[in-house]
């Protein structure tokens, strides 16, 4: 992936709220969009919430098809 199409970085704790807002605001929520980047906070904006999350679906695609290893995280 270009790092051309990550506009601006996401943080660790961003990351999180994402992951958790997902769960909250499935795909029959209204505004779903504009409801995980008022969660995710730290002025994103729903294009690039959403762009994210395309950016995630990709990378369990590629993951999942043997493309790219699972990455390797570190132990909190």
């Amino acid at each position: 992936m270009a790092s051309s199409q990550r506009s601006i970085a996401w943080t660790p704790q961003e990351n999180k709220l994402f992951e958790k807002a997902l769960a909250c605001f499935d795909t029959d929520s209204p505004d779903r969009w504009l409801n995980i980047a008022r969660a995710v906070g730290g002025g994103k904006s729903a294009e690039e919430v959403e762009r994210h999350y395309h950016i995630l679906i990709e990378d369990l695609r590629r993951i999942d098809s043997g493309y790219i290893p699972i990455p390797k995280y570190r132990k909190t």
